[in-house]
């Protein structure tokens, strides 16, 4: 369909409307060149000083009451229009004056059925029509504007010449599963009906984000061939309280015309959120609204077949029980992060299309991104690529497989960076400190890389990486790593003698899982078998604290303390071993990027590991 014909795109038809507006004005009297009205006797006045010349007279359907004289005057050598309306028993007198002093009076008769006033508004009003009517098509809706109208996408699954399939779909195959009884039953309804069954109305799918949702969903219709109809949440609100209630009436008013369909609503928790309780969203009567048509069209009174609603949210626990229960929302397809297999099934669908060296492996990449969703992957992807091409290769290397995924993980290295020796020494200390605890406690991740350059917002990084997907930690890891974070400040002041701003961000996280571990994972010794959670923020006015302010003195106690002794035993492992990070300091101003292996074997200490490879993604200490 042409734009012409679909009314997106009409230049003339906007012309003509900037021609009206000023049309109108005019003939509204907004013009400042309009006739200024004057009195009988101020026009015989006029008459009679010789400043009138030729008027007309114009008679409206021979009507006394809108006969009218209209003119020149003029007044100190310029002109100007004049009106003179007459009154029924002066046009005879009137002309004799005039007649009388020579004044030629030209009469002319106006076949109008109503009067100018009348005219005027009639012409306002139908300009104001065709605004309206222009405005209803730009905006492609009933109603004002056409704010009413939904605003779901339609794909009609038999007609896309790119339709998404299972087969686009990598690394959740457990969801797949899930959700192919849905593509069997949209293919053949009466097999499921045929025993009684009954498909889900709704099938919610939760996930981090990245982790393939959307594709999931569209995926579904693909396989079936059904329309679908796409829309997020956020597109039901307006600025007008009603509009998203009308726009979801809407939507499936539509999806029922096309049934059996799919309509995928996006990020449905911004509709969604609970009514009461914790954790509610208190003083919005439109997300109200909006919440309770969808509850009555997924299941009301009037019979709702053929429709499936399929939702996405990464924030399941904020949604409203009636939209969870049987009968709206009947199933939750939990889509996690993938899983080694999975990365690698995910890099090979999207490396389809990169061109790769020989030394490219993807199973190592993939052992290299343990944390990674799919589109973190497809970022790494590309941004390998982009480097490929900058470096002016022929095809993307092992190399730059790496350093795309150090990049995603923890920032572009800023070599430009320009900071003073001294600073460089103190850097090279602290990453020194991290990069020595994490070899020497045993349960850390192995090393990956240390570095001095700048990168991200960190003057240096110090990189380990989990040799494989990670499920479960030990309390034993969180208090060797408590020491790694607190192993930079040691190192730092062990050489400097004081200490600098270098360390904030290793506070923060070592503060952050002192905290969890007395807090979430019941860690402490002093409270043990306990959690603490804190009220929801938005929702903490409304709730009595989770604990006395007793217990939350002790809480701060309790992880003050962990954080001492972490503090405490890098002081201790690093002071038996100070040569060792005197020489690694050196080594690093030296070299300024070193590898975890080359670092095990300058210091002639060998951490186990399960494959010599870089094996994982964790976080920078440093």
């Amino acid at each position: 369909m042409s734009k012409k014909a679909n009314g997106q795109s009409r230049p003339w038809l906007l012309a003509a409307l900037v021609a009206l507006v000023v049309l109108s004005f005019y003939r509204m009297g907004g013009s400042s060149g309009g006739p200024t009205e004057m009195s009988a006797a101020e026009f015989r006045a006029a008459v009679a000083a010789g400043r009138v010349s030729e008027p007309i007279l114009r008679v409206v359907d021979h009507d006394a009451m809108t006969t009218y004289l209209e003119g020149d005057v003029s007044e100190g050598g310029e002109s100007s229009r004049f009106r003179v309306y007459l009154v029924p028993g002066e046009n005879e007198r009137l002309m004799e004056d005039l007649s009388a002093r020579g004044v030629k009076v030209r009469v002319k008769n106006e076949s109008s059925a109503f009067s100018p006033l009348v005219t005027n508004l009639l012409f306002f009003f139908g300009f104001m029509a065709l605004l309206y009517w222009f405005m209803a098509k730009r905006m492609g809706g009933a109603g004002p504007f056409g704010m009413g109208k939904s605003k779901a996408k339609l794909l009609n699954g038999k007609e896309e010449k790119r339709k998404v399939t299972f087969a686009d779909v990598a690394g959740v195959d457990e969801a797949k599963e899930e959700v192919q009884e849905i593509v069997s039953f949209l293919k053949e309804p009466a097999a499921f009906q045929k025993l009684g069954g009954r498909i889900p109305k709704g099938v919610l799918l939760v996930g981090p984000p990245g982790t393939g949702k959307t594709l999931l969903a569209k995926a579904i219709a693909g396989e079936a061939q059904v329309p679908f109809f796409a829309m997020s949440g956020s597109d039901f609100e307006e600025m007008f309280v009603g509009v998203g209630a009308s726009r979801m009436r809407d939507m499936f008013a539509e999806a029922k015309k096309r049934a059996p369909c799919i309509v995928f609503i996006d990020e449905i928790d911004s509709i969604g959120m609970k009514r009461s309780g914790a954790g509610a969203l208190t003083g919005s009567h439109a997300y109200e609204q909006t919440l309770n048509t969808m509850l009555v069209e997924m299941d009301g009174f009037d019979a709702n077949e053929g429709v499936i609603v399929i939702a996405a949210t990464n924030r399941p626990d904020t949604l409203d029980a009636a939209l969870l229960r049987p009968g709206r929302f009947d199933r939750q397809v939990m889509i996690d992060l993938p899983t080694l297999k999975g990365r690698e099934e995910i890099l090979k669908l999207h490396g389809a299309k990169i061109k790769f060296a020989e030394d490219a492996d993807l199973k190592r990449v993939a052992r290299g991104t343990p944390g990674f969703s799919g589109a973190d992957l497809a970022n790494l992807l590309n941004e390998a690529a982009l480097m490929a091409v900058r470096k002016n290769l022929d095809a993307v290397d092992m190399a730059t497989l790496d350093e795309a995924r150090d990049k995603v993980l923890w920032g572009r290295e800023r070599k430009s960076a320009g900071y003073s020796q001294k600073d460089r020494e103190i850097t090279a200390w602290h990453e020194s400190g991290h990069a020595l605890m994490q070899l020497l406690l045993k349960e850390t991740d192995p090393l990956h890389k240390v570095t001095i350059i700048p990168r991200g917002r960190a003057l240096g990084a110090t990189m380990s990486l989990p040799e494989e997907d990670v499920l479960n930690r030990t309390k034993d890891h969180f208090l060797d790593e408590l020491a790694v974070l607190c192993g930079g400040r040691v190192a730092e002041k062990m050489f400097t003698g004081g200490i600098s701003t270098g360390a904030a961000q290793d506070i923060a996280a070592a503060t952050e899982i002192a905290r969890r571990m007395v807090c979430v994972y019941g860690m402490s010794d002093k409270f043990g078998f306990q959690a603490f959670s804190e009220p929801n923020r938005m929702s903490a006015a409304a709730l009595p604290p989770a604990f006395s302010e007793e217990t939350s003195r002790e809480i701060d106690a309790e992880v003050s303390r962990l954080v001492a002794d972490a503090y405490s035993r890098a002081e201790s492992v690093l002071g038996e071993n100070r040569e060792r990070l005197a020489a690694l300091a050196a080594r690093l101003l030296e070299k300024e990027t070193m590898d975890g292996r080359e670092i095990e074997d300058f210091l002639g200490l060998r951490k186990d590991a399960a494959d010599p490879a870089p094996a994982g993604g964790e976080e920078a200490a440093g």
